[in-house]
């Protein structure tokens, strides 16, 4: 079987640095993986460099520390790597830029004057610039073969690593845990002590989150306070807001067509308007610009449309795209991706006007917009909530430059991405600078640090309020998770009692663990699993939750409980301090929750904080309330 990958996987590991390990294929010339300034492997990584096409010896250094592939599963289901006839290496070298961009994003070395064409110029460095790289590669062609995956996380494992980090998943919705090879095999790391950290997917709406297993760090994404703005400029001197990565310049106006005006001969009007492959007619489109729409939010291909318009005769395109502020686009020709507003002031200019003209500006970047960070509208949705968010939107990193795709059909050593495959990279980093501070931390620490330091944001791009099903726990606060105050723990047999507790048989958790393991009878409750966040999906009446968080500290100090309530829930904590004497302790508190309200069908939120006057340990409250 085969998991649909979102853009790349990942390992890390830790001596007095963090080391991280990845997965899909990596340009090894590229600046982002110099490695100036890096202390000697670390004793405890057992990889190896494996040759392989376009790979030697050579290829590995004090940052690339280990290169391994595997091909053998995916060739046994789709039959040689050959007869796809795309470009490919069989080796870990990168042949499509995802690898590198995810691994540079996490690890890359500090690059001076890094842009895509003169776009997002500046300095471009991983989240742990001090980290060093194994590469393994299990993905070709956009997906990554079950056996492949587990084959590369054993050996990942087996290597010595700390973190994982898996920029890919399963299609929507998500499979059960004791089914799914990236939550076995995550869970197999988790045992081992290793943080697992995933993409939620690029799926938009509600109920598409994936890799939620609550052994892995369910990353989702957000956008940054940066913008690439293609304005285009009517024959009627207004202006228009556009989106896009164009380098390239109009010198003059040029007169506008929708697709749908232009449909080839016995072409549906419709079908044009998308402007597929070989639907538009060239004697109308010719030196034009096209107004094209999308078909299919999930899967049109938006570059195609302007090949289509440029073998028409086409000379620019305007898409007219819900998701265009949240993904950087590039075509072929000069185009702009605009939203419904600015789409009905254009097609009413073009209606009133009998020879309407427009020119598009190549993209100029815009620093510090607002709001920001926010919401993407691409990111996968709960109630499975992903467990925090990070930047995912425009992410410049290093690219493969034999991968054009994406690149205006230029070879270019830097591209801008967007994807959970990009917010994965950067909270895997995170995790693996905690590691480096606090190696005996478990994993489940690791994700609390994160999780509780997350802050709430708004959704983008309208500005309204996004709930837990959006983020989780909120964006990545890596300074705060780097003082925690308290942490919420958890381990291996708190994860089969919490599986317990949900139904599950012997025979699924041996598939699982490997193991032949009996369920308590009766099981801890479900809702009493220690996770840093208290959600209850079928609330009837009054019920109770129970907690315990582990001082992380000096000296003395007193927390207090601050409640937001959820709508319709009064809600009472006991004790409603927790007085802490020494780091390492331990305290349980428990959690009434007494419902007044309904809440029809629909989750309700709120949330949990813990603070002592310098740390805030926040945990969201998700209740779905079907009685009273």
């Amino acid at each position: 079987m085969s998991s649909l990958v979102s853009l790349t996987l990942f390992f890390v590991s830790v001596k007095t640095k963090a080391r991280l390990i990845f997965f899909a294929g990596v340009w090894p010339e590229s600046e982002s993986f110099r490695d100036e300034g890096l202390g000697l492997v670390p004793e405890k990584f057992k990889g190896q460099c494996i040759l392989g096409e376009n790979f030697t010896l050579s290829n590995c250094n004090r940052k690339i520390v280990g290169a391994r592939f595997y091909f053998q599963g995916y060739e046994a289901e789709n039959g040689p790597l050959e007869s796809f006839n795309l470009p490919f290496f069989r080796s870990a070298r990168d042949a499509d830029g995802h690898g590198s961009h995810t691994a540079s994003t996490i690890a890359g070395s500090v690059v001076p004057n890094a842009s895509l064409f003169g776009i997002a110029q500046g300095t471009a460095r991983g989240r742990a610039p001090g980290a060093t790289l194994a590469i393994y590669k299990a993905c070709w062609f956009g997906e990554c073969n079950d056996a492949d995956v587990l084959a590369a996380m054993d050996d990942g494992i087996n290597d010595g690593v700390d973190v994982l980090s898996l920029s890919l998943g399963p299609l929507p919705p998500q499979p059960i845990y004791f089914e799914n090879a990236i939550s076995i095999g995550a869970f197999h790391a988790f045992r081992r002590g290793i943080v697992v950290l995933a993409s939620a997917g690029n799926s938009f709406f509600q109920g598409t989150a994936t890799n939620v297993a609550p052994w892995i760090l369910t990353v989702a994404a957000s956008s940054i306070d940066r913008e690439f703005n293609s304005n285009i400029y009517l024959g009627n001197s207004k202006v228009l807001k556009g989106y896009s990565l164009n380098p390239l310049k109009m010198e003059a106006s040029y007169g506008l067509i929708a697709g749908n005006e232009a449909a080839a001969k016995g072409v549906p009007v419709k079908n044009a308007s998308f402007c597929k492959n070989n639907t538009l007619d060239p004697t109308l489109v010719k030196g034009r610009i096209a107004l094209c729409m999308v078909e299919v939010l999930l899967r049109d291909n938006r570059r195609e449309k302007a090949f289509s318009v440029r073998d028409a005769g086409g000379v620019g395109i305007i898409l007219v795209d819900p998701v265009r502020q949240d993904v950087g686009f590039q075509f072929i020709i000069p185009g702009a991706v605009i939203g419904q507003a600015e789409a009905k002031e254009l097609q009413s200019y073009m209606a009133t006007e009998k020879y309407p003209t427009a020119k598009i500006a190549p993209t100029v970047t815009a620093l510090n917009t607002e709001p920001a960070p926010a919401m993407t509208m691409f990111s996968s949705m709960g109630p499975n909530v992903p467990d925090i968010t990070a930047p995912g939107s425009k992410i410049l990193a290093a690219w493969s430059p034999l991968a054009t795709e994406n690149t205006s059909d230029c070879r270019v050593n830097y591209n801008i991405i967007s994807g959970t495959s990009m917010s994965c990279p950067h909270t895997a980093a995170v995790a693996a600078i905690l590691k480096s501070y606090y190696p005996s931390w478990s994993p489940a620490a690791i994700k609390s640090a994160i999780m509780t330091t997350g802050n709430p944001i708004r959704r983008h791009p309208n500005g309204t309020q996004a709930s837990p099903f959006d983020y989780g726990s909120g964006h990545i606060n890596p300074v705060a998770a780097l003082n925690p105050g308290l942490i919420y723990d958890f381990h291996s047999n708190d994860v089969i009692n919490f599986l317990c507790s949900t139904g599950a048989s012997p025979t699924q958790l041996k598939n699982l663990t490997g193991d032949l393991i009996s369920c308590k009878n009766p099981p801890t409750s479900s809702y009493d699993f220690n996770y840093p966040s208290i959600g209850v999906s079928n609330m009837k009446g009054n019920m109770s939750v129970h907690r315990t968080v582990t001082y992380h500290g000096q000296g003395p100090t007193v927390y207090t409980a601050v409640i937001n309530y959820p709508p319709g829930v009064r809600v009472a904590v006991y004790p409603a301090q927790l007085r802490f004497t020494q780091a390492g302790q331990k305290m349980s508190f428990r959690i009434d929750f007494s419902p007044y309200k309904n809440s029809n069908g629909s989750f309700v939120f709120g949330s949990l904080t813990w603070s002592n006057g310098v740390h805030i340990v926040r945990s969201p409250i998700g209740l779905n309330v079907i009685s009273v």
